[in-house]
């Protein structure tokens, strides 16, 4: 693995590969502080993009302001008045030539403060304005004593991602100074003319000088939504890095020899014919897809989408069975100790008749066992499924041949390396299966995933029934507490899931723990338990364990049940607070029920009123239990900021691109990135570095 962005082709004439402690009035202090935002050279400060901008470029007379707008305005003081009856407030008042008055109120201030705000001081403020008892006011505006005439600024004003110490205003002073050295067109461009030509893009340079500093004129509206063309074409060039970046991951890693797994055919019907269940159409496709990849010499990266309930765990413990029939070991890799316990527990009950041993290993595991357990990893344990701790220090395979990762939106790229990086035998490359549960878009898939081949399970099993999805009102709140009890009256169990644990005076949300009390004064008949994240591993196991056995009527929960817990009688979903979650959530926590042959219901019970966003995901539930449908849904109305979160996209977290508003872009991005993988590789690799910094080593992988 390369050390850094210099292996990156980084060239002397390269005036943005400067360090920024080069920059004038750089000192340790401040390149300390640029550091913590991840800038060490120039060019990172020319991609240091703002998050917003401010209009200080004009005047608005205090009788035109909105309410709920920024604004900036001059006046003179006419009246001062600090109180202390509840809290210290200072409340300055002003007027300008349009004769109205607009109130500025600080909560924290000092005396100095207070001694320059005299009547006759005339002030520039600049805050959003709010509606305030005796009219406009702002509420701790950013201001400015004038002592002459001064005039308003040129550009519009760049709000930046910044850090502790690092205010807004030197920030911009060190970026003011690297966009000086930008160098001509030429030079800046690392997408040859050729290819650029036809996508009709703005230089670099232009782009880059007017996101940094807009004019006047610039649509602050277009701005705001990332869909300016000089955003667009930044959105171009750092889709394009993402994608070069993760196909030199790909061409890297298939550089590599991996052990060809061919798999024992007897050994595969055993495990089959032992199943109480014959695999979908859909299963036998992936399996096969699996299996052909698992038979060549190249690293398998493969993805596996499919919805809840679609079998992908099979698929994997099929694809295990195939590397421990060459000789090799297979290891599964999960986010939660719930959802790896629950893979163990499947894969010994399948494991164990063909003599197969599955080793465990996971945060909790201390002591004697968890010597025992790395004895066994190290010793060649045939299957071993965990969580993170596979992937710390300390642990090491004799040979492994297979590596699964579950969930993939909850680990990076690097983490998957990682986790590949522990065998001992390093003249071949295991070969990777990624399962997940949230089905990505296509349109999504071809940029997040392009380092790997995608599978789709998408076919259910055979009787499972489609669950009954109904939105309900918080005031109808006693209605759903009666469907409990007629639920379980007939046997059944229900789910009930809250969005926080403990109450907060800032969410109107039903906590669990006040859910969970509520519930068992109402339902004193019912044998109710609580399950949150806060728990020991060992108390919410013991609760899982009683409500899988039938012990538990309801479980009051939070969404640490999201994924992976498998109750085939949990026939009743009620999710609270159903608005605050995003779909693929909400999606997910319903997979939780109808699992059995029982017809499943689940009660999305919100708190009016409802934002028309809200409205629409809710209505997208009741319409559909397809996963890809959801998706493709979520994506519409959300983008893909929440469907994927940073985690899905590991260290390649987007700065101005945005997957759903720039999507028509893709179709060039992977033409381009054809050709300059082909026709350009050093070209492409710097253009990895200058977006990518120092995330981009493992490109190098």
């Amino acid at each position: 693995m390369n050390d850094g962005p210099r292996a990156s082709g980084e060239n002397a004439d390269d005036p943005g590969m400067a360090p920024a402690s080069s920059l004038p009035g750089v000192g340790p202090s401040l390149r300390q502080a640029l550091e913590k935002l991840g800038i060490v050279r120039v060019q990172d400060l020319w991609f240091h993009l703002p998050l917003r901008y401010e209009d200080r470029t004009r005047l608005t007379a205090i009788g035109d302001l909105r309410i709920g707008e920024a604004a900036q305005v001059e006046g003179v003081v006419e009246a001062i008045e600090t109180g202390f009856r509840y809290r210290a407030t200072l409340r300055v008042a002003i007027t300008d030539d349009s004769q109205h008055t607009l109130v500025l109120r600080f909560f924290h201030f000092h005396r100095a403060q207070v001694a320059r705000l005299v009547p006759g001081a005339r002030l520039r403020c600049y805050g959003e304005v709010r509606h305030g008892q005796h009219g406009p006011e702002m509420v701790h505006p950013q201001y400015l004593v004038l002592q002459g005439e001064a005039a308003v600024e040129e550009c519009l004003t760049p709000v930046y991602p910044t850090t502790e110490g690092l205010g807004q205003k030197r920030l911009r002073g060190v970026i003011d100074k690297a966009l000086a050295r930008l160098p001509p067109d030429a030079r800046l461009e690392l997408i040859p003319p050729t290819l650029r030509a036809p996508l009709d893009l703005s230089s670099l340079r232009e782009a880059l000088l007017v996101v940094h500093r807009p004019p006047p004129q610039a649509d602050l509206a277009a701005l705001a939504r990332g869909a300016h063309p000089a955003q667009r074409r930044l959105a171009f060039e750092e889709l394009l890095a993402q994608h070069l970046g993760l196909k030199r991951l790909r061409a890297q890693v298939r550089s590599h020899r991996a052990q060809a797994l061919h798999g024992d055919v007897r050994l595969r019907e055993r495990f089959l014919a032992a199943l109480p269940f014959t695999l979908t159409r859909a299963q036998r496709r992936v399996d096969a897809e699996i299996a052909r990849d698992l038979a060549l010499d190249k690293p398998m990266l493969r993805l596996v989408q499919g919805d809840v309930g679609s079998g992908k765990t099979v698929v994997a413990a099929l694809a295990a069975l195939a590397a421990v029939a060459g000789g090799r070991q297979a290891a599964l890799m999960a986010p939660t100790e719930l959802l790896a316990e629950q893979h163990l527990r499947n894969f010994r009950a399948w494991f164990a008749p063909l003599g197969i041993d599955v080793a465990w290993l996971a945060g909790k595991v201390q002591g004697r066992a968890r010597k025992a357990a790395l004895g066994a990893v190290a010793g060649g344990a045939s299957i071993v499924v965990g969580t993170h701790a596979l992937m710390q220090e300390g642990v090491e395979f004799a040979r492994l041949g297979l590596a699964i990762v579950d969930e993939q939106h909850r680990f990076g790229v690097q983490q998957r390396m990682a986790l590949r990086d522990k065998t001992r035998a390093a003249d071949v490359m295991p070969h990777q299966l990624v399962l997940t549960a949230t089905p990505i878009p296509r349109t999504l898939a071809m940029s997040v995933y392009a380092d790997l081949d995608v599978s789709a399970l998408d076919e259910l099993p055979p009787g499972r029934t489609p669950v009954q999805t109904v939105a309900v009102s918080n005031a109808r709140r006693g209605e759903v507490i009666e469907r409990i009890r007629a639920a379980c009256a007939e046997g059944r169990q229900v789910y009930w899931v809250c969005t926080i644990i403990e109450e907060s005076e800032q969410l109107i949300a039903q906590a669990a723990e006040v859910t969970f009390s509520e519930l068992s004064n109402a339902l004193p008949e019912l044998k109710i338990a609580l399950l949150h994240g806060r728990m020991k591993p060992s108390e919410k196991q013991a609760t899982m364990d009683a409500f899988k056995a039938g012990g538990i009527a309801v479980l009051v929960a939070t969404t640490v049940i999201e994924v992976g817990v498998d109750v085939p009688d949990a026939s009743l979903m009620v999710i609270e607070n159903a608005e605050r979650l995003g779909l693929a959530q909400m999606h997910q926590l319903r997979g939780r029920v109808g699992r059995g042959s029982v017809a499943s219901g689940c009660v999305l019970l919100y708190q009016p009123p409802l934002s028309s966003l809200a409205r629409q995901r809710l209505e997208a539930m009741r319409e559909t239990n397809d996963g890809f449908v959801i998706a493709e849904r979520d994506l519409q109305l959300r983008g893909p900021g929440e469907l994927l979160g940073t985690r899905q996209t590991g260290e390649l977290g987007f700065r101005i691109a945005d997957l759903a508003r720039d999507a028509d872009l893709l179709p060039a991005v992977q033409r381009i990135g054809a050709a300059m993988l082909q026709s350009h590789p050093e070209l492409a690799t710097r253009l990895v570095a200058r977006w990518i910094g120092a995330s981009a080593r493992f490109a190098d992988a």
